[in-house]
């Protein structure tokens, strides 16, 4: 797989303009109780599309995370919630963030960090 360029556009933040993005629910990952919300994401400004995956922590808001890796739009529509975790964990790099990165966009690769005890 090509590495894809990190371009420094707004969409490698969390903190997206609504206006900036366009999104779709792809459902609830249920694996292991994380309860975690998949969603496509396409950037009104580079046209790159992700796919992100967010998992919130019932016990402590410190624990909540996200992860968004570039996604090929042929993908998409095969992209099942379940399915999610492995894709993302195969991608050369994705951006994760939230509380659990003390609010601070990382960039990541290999196996993603999901345990939601301390």
């Amino acid at each position: 797989m090509k590495k894809l360029p990190k371009l420094g556009c707004a969409c490698e933040k969390h903190d997206l303009i609504e206006s900036e993005y366009r999104t779709s629910i792809v459902g609830k990952d249920l694996t292991d109780d994380r309860n975690a919300e998949v969603s496509i994401i396409q950037c009104r400004l580079c046209q790159r599309i992700w796919l992100k995956y967010a998992v919130e922590s019932e016990n402590s808001s410190n624990l909540n995370r996200w992860f968004k890796g570039i996604i090929a739009k042929k993908k998409v529509a095969e992209m099942k919630p379940e399915n999610a975790v492995e894709y993302l964990e195969n991608l050369p790099w994705y951006i994760c963030g939230g509380d659990f990165f003390g609010n601070k966009e990382v960039f990541g690769e290999g196996k993603l960090n999901l345990e939601l005890e301390k």
